[in-house]
């Protein structure tokens, strides 16, 4: 392990050891990236100008809010957004699956952009992943990628059961839209036109380097967090709120590459990261670390891909999404410069017009298949052969 990664590993479980156990650990853990005096100013000129109000960062669309039982029982929360042209008939449904320790929220800008767009339209779906957001609760042995996939089915199936799909996801996100492709190959054949995989990798998070220290289950302050976070869940997230400026800035470091990101999109970071109880944390490290899904990708083969990552991501590094986009060489790989893991709220106008181009690219094949299959019957199985999408640097 280098030198950077032992101060990055450090910084981490510092943070997680300090809030749980106490905040002066993790500030000090952390003091080498953000000062403690320059947290608490940030705070500070947050809570002053009131810029923690999810306005600041621009009026979100309503949807219609709902939920739907996975096939365990446990109910996701789901919301749905139709065309902005009242009466339009979708193109496409886009489906955006969020990642570890975060929900719906961390789609602000894109739920945005795509809320808006005419050419093409299409209708949005979010939902919050099992013991996330507003979803419900489950048992620790559910938490697992191959039962997100599976949950991902069930919403599919559920809330857009015919027209073709775009799938969106983010970190542990990625590894759902994977999981699923694993499980349910056909499905990519027959109706997902298009996928974008941000900031997540196909394998190998928790082998090396930071990821190796902060997802391992074997790793002591992880075993150790959980079994209290099991046994004591509100006395743990009592003493995890007074870490407060050390918890956020520990956000800031190691969710955002530029240090003078905005602090109210730290703060709305922190906000989600703070809503998950610390158990559903631990629950999920052990299938973070041994999820290997590089097979799975040649379900994608066939689809429109697009793989986005930053630079600057020190939860997962940009390696691997280059890995990805070698799986998948019709694959357009946007490389966002100075990112870090939370790209889409950090760059979100580079990020949004290759979603664009991603949506153009699927609407127009789908206009293809229409008038290659009149009857309608929605299978997109015989694929027109489309231009390779240029790499971006």
């Amino acid at each position: 392990m280098s030198g950077d990664e032992r101060r990055h590993t450090g910084g981490i479980i510092g943070a997680i050891a300090g809030t749980v156990l106490g905040g002066a650990a993790a500030a000090g853990a952390v003091g080498a990236g953000v000062a403690r005096s320059r947290v608490v100013r940030a705070r500070a000129e947050l809570e002053e100008s009131e810029a923690a109000h999810p306005s600041q960062l621009g009026l979100l669309p309503r949807g219609r809010e709902s939920s739907v039982a996975a096939d365990d029982g446990t109910r996701l929360a789901v919301e749905e957004i139709d065309p902005v042209t009242p009466g339009a008939e979708p193109e496409l449904t886009v489906v955006l699956v969020h990642g570890f320790a975060q929900d719906r929220r961390c789609w602000h800008f894109q739920r945005r952009m795509l809320a808006e767009l005419t050419d093409p339209a299409v209708r949005v779906v979010l939902y919050d992943q099992r013991r996330h957001g507003r979803s419900g609760q489950c048992s620790a042995r559910a938490c697992t990628i191959a039962q997100l996939g599976a949950d991902l089915d069930t919403v599919v199936r559920t809330v857009a059961p015919e027209g073709p799909l775009v799938l969106v996801g983010h970190s542990m996100g990625g590894m759902t839209i994977m999981a699923l492709a694993e499980r349910h190959p056909a499905l990519f054949r027959d109706r997902v036109l298009g996928v974008a995989l941000v900031s997540t990798s196909a394998g190998d998070v928790g082998t090396v380097g930071l990821q190796r220290a902060v997802l391992s289950h074997r790793n002591p302050v992880v075993n150790v967090v959980g079994r209290l976070a099991h046994w004591r869940p509100e006395a743990v997230d009592r003493i995890r709120r007074l870490g407060g400026n050390a918890m956020w800035a520990a956000v800031a470091r190691f969710s955002f590459g530029d240090p003078d990101t905005d602090p109210v999109l730290v703060d709305l970071v922190d906000r989600t990261i703070a809503s998950t109880p610390l158990d559903v944390l631990t629950s999920f490290a052990n299938t973070l670390s041994t999820h290997d899904r590089k097979a799975a990708l040649r379900g994608l083969s066939q689809c429109e891909v697009l793989v986005a990552a930053g630079t600057k991501d020190v939860m997962i590094p940009y390696s691997h999404s280059e890995v990805i986009a070698a799986e998948l060489p019709r694959a357009e790989l946007l490389r966002l410069e100075g990112a870090g893991h939370m790209a889409m709220l950090e760059q979100p106008s580079e990020l949004d017009a290759a979603l664009l181009e991603l949506l153009r690219r699927c609407t127009h094949r789908s206009q293809v298949l229409r008038r290659l299959r009149p009857d309608g019957a929605g299978s997109t199985s015989r694929r027109p052969r489309l231009r390779r999408p240029r790499r971006r640097a």
